[in-house]
Formats: C-alpha cells, sequence, structure tokens
C-alpha cells in the first residue's frame, strides 16, 4: 500500500494593527531597559523599567517566596563597576498585549555559572508609559553560551507573481532549529520585511515538528521574525539560508541581507550555510575580493534535474540554482533519492534537501567548535 503524506501551508495572515506592533515595540523597549541594566550593572535603566512600587517574585535557599521589592533589587546592581558587562545575557522571548496590559517572557543567561533564568514579567501602560509591575524568575542549569545562529527566511507567500502558493520549509527550520538548541546555541530569524513568514510542508505526524508547531515561544519568532536593519551581524556565529519554494524570492536580490552575510563570514570569521532552494540565497554573494563566494566551492542544494519542470510552479523561477552556481565558478554536487547530503567546503556548508538540514547545523557546530575538517580554511 502506498503511503501518502499531507503536508499543509500555514500561512500567517497579517492580524496586528500597526498601533499594536508600536505598543510591543515600547514593551521590548522598557523589558530592554531591564536587561542593559541588569547586565551592565546600570540602576538608573533597571529603574527605568519597573514601576517604583515593583515586587520581585524570587526564589531563595531558605525560603520558597522572596518578596522583593525592586528599590532593593536595584540596589544589587550599584556596588559593581557601572557599565561593565557582568556575564549577563538577556533577550526578550514573547509578548502577549491585550490593550494597556501585557505578560512577557525573558530568557537571561550566565554562561560561566552554566545557569539559565527565565523571567516572567506582568506590564501596565501608566500614564502613557510601559512599566514593569511585577516580577517572578526561575532557574535552571544549563549549557547555553549565548552564542547566536541567524537563520534568513522569506516572506513570500507565493511562487513569483502568481498564485501558486509557497512558503518556507518547517522541516527545515525545526530540524536545524532543535539540533542547535540541544548544542546550546541561540537562534533568531531574519526576513527581507520582518515580522510572520508563510510556513510549508509541515507534517504534524513528525513528532519534532509537531513539538514546535504548538510551542508558543518558537512559533512567536516565527511570527515576529527581524527586519535586517534590527540586525548587528556582529552578534552572530553563522547564517543559515533556509528553503522551500519561499527561499528562490526576495531574499537572493536583498543586499542588506547580503550585507549581513558576508560580514558574519569576512568579521567574524563565521559561517554561511544553506539548505535545499535556501543556496538560492547564496548565489549572489560577493566576498571584499569581488568575486562570487561559490567560485571554487563545493556546493549543494536543490539540483535543477529534481525540479518538475512541467509544473505550474517551475515557470515562476526567477533563476536556476544549479545552473548559476556552476555559471559562477562553483561545483554543484548532489546526491541521488531523499538522503541527506552535506558539502564543506572551508566555512561554507551547504545541503541537498530538508533531510539534510540536522547534518548540516551538526556541521556547522563542528567548524565552529574548533573541529578540524578536510577544507576548511
Amino acid at each position: 500500500m502506498k503511503k501518502i503524506i499531507y503536508f499543509i501551508t500555514l500561512v500567517f495572515l497579517p492580524t496586528c494593527l500597526l498601533a499594536q506592533t508600536e505598543e510591543e515595540a515600547a514593551i521590548k523597549k522598557c523589558i530592554q531597559n531591564y536587561i542593559d541594566g541588569t547586565s551592565y550593572n546600570k540602576p538608573e535603566s533597571i529603574e527605568k523599567a519597573f514601576y517604583p512600587e515593583a515586587n520581585l517574585f524570587l526564589s531563595h535557599k531558605d525560603k520558597e517566596l522572596w518578596i522583593v521589592p525592586i528599590s532593593e533589587y536595584t540596589s544589587w546592581f550599584k556596588n559593581d563597576k557601572q557599565g561593565q558587562f557582568n556575564g549577563r545575557i538577556g533577550r526578550v522571548i514573547s509578548i502577549d498585549l491585550f490593550n494597556n496590559i501585557a505578560l512577557a517572557k525573558a530568557e537571561i543567561l550566565i554562561p560561566d555559572k552554566k545557569m539559565e533564568f527565565i523571567d516572567l514579567f506582568l506590564l501596565k501602560k501608566i500614564q502613557g508609559e510601559w512599566k514593569i509591575i511585577s516580577k517572578s524568575a526561575g532557574s535552571m542549569t544549563s549549557n547555553k553560551s549565548g552564542q547566536q545562529i541567524l537563520f534568513i527566511v522569506s516572506n513570500a507567500h507565493y511562487y513569483g507573481k502568481s498564485t501558486i502558493a509557497t512558503g518556507n520549509s518547517f522541516a527545515e527550520i525545526v530540524n536545524a532549529y532543535n539540533t542547535f538548541k540541544i548544542a546550546g546555541y541561540n537562534v533568531e530569524f531574519v526576513s527581507p520585511e520582518g515580522g510572520s513568514i508563510p510556513l510549508a510542508y509541515i507534517n504534524t505526524s513528525d513528532t519534532l515538528q509537531k513539538q514546535y508547531l504548538f510551542d508558543p515561544d518558537f512559533m512567536y519568532a516565527i511570527k515576529n521574525t527581524k527586519k535586517p536593519e534590527e540586525i548587528d551581524s556582529k552578534n552572530y556565529k553563522a547564517v543559515y539560508y533556509v528553503g522551500g519554494g519561499a527561499a528562490m524570492y526576495n531574499v537572493p536580490e536583498n543586499k542588506q541581507i547580503q550585507t549581513i552575510a558576508l560580514k558574519v563570514y569576512e568579521e567574524n570569521k563565521g559561517v554561511i550555510s544553506s539548505v535545499c532552494h535556501g543556496t538560492a540565497g547564496i548565489v549572489n554573494l560577493k566576498t571584499n575580493d569581488g568575486k562570487y563566494l561559490v567560485a571554487g566551492k563545493k556546493i549543494s542544494g536543490y539540483p535543477d534535474s529534481f525540479e518538475k519542470q512541467d509544473g505550474a510552479y517551475f515557470k515562476h523561477f526567477p533563476f536556476l540554482i544549479q545552473k548559476t552556481i556552476e555559471a559562477r565558478g562553483g561545483t554543484f554536487k548532489f546526491s541521488k533519492g531523499d538522503v541527506s547530503h552535506v558539502e564543506t567546503d572551508g566555512r561554507i556548508v551547504t545541503g541537498q534537501n530538508f533531510q539534510s538540514s540536522s547534518d548540516v547545523a551538526l556541521k556547522i557546530i563542528e567548524i565552529l567548535n574548533g573541529a578540524k575538517t578536510n577544507n576548511q580554511l
């Protein structure tokens, strides 16, 4: 009996009004004041984030619930050198907004102590300003380093100007994301337009895909991808171009994303990677010497011969990945069938298909950990 797996294309529709987006930005700014204040010993930033009568509900070795007034909490950061980084790395994970109240979650890492804290905030807009009115926190040991990988995704919902739906490959996102997470890396997302992205090829019979589909923090990140102008390339160890039909559009020609990727590669000595149709994103990259990144390199991706060239979608392709790679001096390599195939050439790691996505991530981790590979630069 032939086994058929059905895939679903999930598209987030722009239901949030501009006003809500602006409010979420204001909430993030409020929490960022707290993060900066506690990471760089700046009491005034902490005070700016909290309502003066706010309390923190914490844990203590001698008591199950430790209630700390914000005035006392702020004083803990007055003794160390002001403005000096103290080892705390923080980021906002999610925001849930309703009218003039909000819930938010942040992750605080102290890698030197192998500690991870999750902070939960209750916020309220008071006299036109968002303030944290209470905070609770929990902690656990963690291997998270605070080092970040940047996933590059597309906002394209259709193949070119057609009405044929497409999206970013969900499997290629979650397989790599989970691999990086297990290894202690954080992942952020960037797209040409920012905000929500279309997802394709979701298989809810796959345990890992189902896990992440119902993970609210992960889906918040997918719904709130960053714009290129929000990205500081210095913060990333690698970029990972996600595949799916959407990868053929908007990303390959985006100059800001090209600049980010090349800065990670050339200035940070990081890794450029792609999988499947995500390899379309690297065909236009040129290094500082003016040469194409792929020139003289072994590259993989979804082969032209595997495309349904009589399919309606195919006529809307702006270019062919394999043909373009080869025209620009690269050697395109792939395997027959639905098996993992990864090519590593220096600090360039590329995979053939969604089956390769975890292996691409593992190879990136190997390179970042300083392991020797045959062709590493």
